[in-house]
């Protein structure tokens, strides 16, 4: 994270300069001084908002408040906002405390400065991991901020939360109830935490919220010189088709003849994926467990592309391969260990 230290006073510039020694592979720190910059904090903020993870304000909370005020946009967006006091007693996690990262900032901070750290979200202060955090320590896609806080909320009350995953991580959270079949839910739980790459039909009656793992493998091949756009549709055609979420995609593979394929190379940069590339050798070991081609065979020197190269991601077949005019795809899920 680039974090910017703003100081405003002879003190507070003394504490920026102490926060510059506490870089590491994690926190990347800037001390900015009110009086060295032209125009100030306040013309500094304008024209860096952008540039940065996160802004500590080595002032009064009342000047954070005001500085970030026509910046500020939602909990998803906001960089993380800390303050502490010029006299270095207090550092306060002030906004987005949980995605944006304050909150361990904040902790950072105080072990190593010897402040008083003050994180005020209420499951930070109960010993409860919040949904948002727990999608950000996975890498979970979150498709609804507005669920996600009705479920934190509810877990806040110590409400009996359902959980439902694909996956192995499980969320820190005390009164779990951990569900095998979303058609079968207790008529006892009073919320709901869905972990899947599926498309899931909307019909709980309970408050519930998808968290969505990246575990779908593309295994992928293709004539020579398909363009970008119909391997696209291709995908969705058949993500479509397999009811999969496009947010849950993990990685793409090929074969290495087909390594230099334009379409190929630009679908996984449109769905910002790692293009895995597979050699004959690999492929060729596990082809005969799948549909072949003499003429895939004669032209590659392997039976068959997409299968064996999602099997070999993911071992688990969702979709064995389907064909789009020149283009086949096969899809594999990495389930949780």
């Amino acid at each position: 994270m680039r974090i910017a230290c703003l100081s405003f006073t002879d003190k507070g510039a003394e504490i920026g300069d102490k926060i510059l020694n506490l870089g590491n592979e994690k926190y990347s720190f800037t001390h900015i001084k009110n009086s060295n910059h032209k125009g100030g904090i306040k013309s500094f903020l304008k024209e860096n908002w952008n540039n940065y993870d996160g802004f500590i304000f080595i002032s009064a909370t009342g000047i954070a408040v005001r500085y970030i005020n026509p910046y500020i946009q939602d909990k998803t967006k906001d960089p993380a906002i800390l303050v502490i006091d010029d006299l270095g007693r207090y550092c306060i996690s002030l906004l987005s405390g949980h995605i944006g990262g304050a909150n361990d900032l904040t902790d950072y901070i105080s072990k190593n400065m010897g402040t008083v750290g003050v994180i005020t979200t209420a499951t930070d202060g109960r010993g409860i991991e919040s949904v948002d955090i727990f999608a950000k320590r996975n890498n979970y896609y979150m498709m609804d901020m507005k669920s996600i806080t009705t479920i934190t909320s509810l877990m806040v009350n110590g409400k009996k939360i359902g959980f439902y995953t694909e996956d192995k991580n499980k969320i820190d959270y005390n009164n779990l109830f951990e569900i095998e079949d979303l058609n079968k839910i207790d008529k006892d739980i009073h919320g709901l935490i869905i972990i899947s790459s599926d498309k899931i039909k909307d019909e709980f009656n309970i408050p519930h919220t998808q968290l969505i793992p990246r575990n779908i493998n593309i295994g992928i091949g293709c004539r020579r010189g398909v363009e970008k756009s119909r391997i696209i549709q291709a995908i969705e055609d058949s993500f479509e088709e397999n009811n999969l979420l496009l947010e849950g995609i993990r990685e793409m593979g090929t074969i290495e003849v087909k390594q230099d394929e334009i379409g190929i190379i630009e679908s996984a940069k449109y769905f910002q994926v790692p293009l895995n590339i597979y050699s004959l050798e690999e492929v060729g070991k596990i082809d005969y467990m799948f549909e072949g081609s003499d003429f895939v065979k004669k032209t590659i020197g392997v039976y068959s592309v997409s299968e064996p190269v999602a099997y070999i991601m993911g071992k688990n077949m969702i979709s064995r391969k389907s064909k789009h005019n020149g283009i086949t795809i096969s899809i594999s899920k990495t389930k949780g260990e």
